[in-house]
């Protein structure tokens, strides 16, 4: 059985993956509607991985007999300044998201729920790819500039960064 302290925190990771994943939905939908088709399709990729992270926390809570809870969720913003701080975002998101998982983790050992802790490692493994990804792709920005064709270029191969997996691509869902 779950504790109720646990029980809390891991909802709260759930809130935190649905929000990711209307974040980066929105990101999508605004690199295609300015034309960056790779770009997009990189981040709607993004955006079902993170719906993936949240359903696997939700049946996790209700299969330790706590009570998973699908959150309301704000509308994300919908306009970017450009793709670098869009991608600026998502690196300073996926931080955001690892110090909360690295917090739950510390929960857990202080309540001594060892099988929560053994759970959310996937989760530690799966941030530190996420962040290595995010860092990759600014280190691939800042040497493009402000090179248009270099941006092109950018835009057609993001998808291949990853090695054309998306996040997530550890093969654990």
């Amino acid at each position: 059985m779950i504790s109720p302290k646990i029980e809390k925190a891991l909802n709260q990771q759930v809130i935190l993956e649905a929000e990711s994943s209307q974040i980066y939905l929105a990101m999508a939908s605004w690199a295609e509607v300015e034309g960056l088709n790779g770009i997009a399709e990189f981040l709607y990729t993004h955006s079902d991985e993170e719906r993936v992270h949240m359903l696997k926390l939700l049946k996790f809570i209700n299969e330790r007999g706590g009570h998973g809870i699908v959150p309301t969720l704000k509308a994300p913003p919908h306009k970017y300044k450009g793709i670098r701080e869009l991608f600026q975002e998502v690196l300073d998101h996926e931080i955001h998201v690892s110090d909360e998982i690295n917090k739950m983790v510390d929960v857990c050992l202080k309540e001594k729920d060892y099988t929560t802790h053994n759970f959310l490692q996937w989760y530690v493994s799966e941030q530190i790819e996420e962040e290595a990804l995010a860092r990759k792709i600014m280190d691939k920005l800042k040497l493009i500039g402000d090179d248009r064709a270099g941006m092109y270029i950018f835009d057609r191969d993001i998808t291949s960064l990853d090695g054309g997996q998306g996040p997530g691509k550890n093969g654990n869902k």
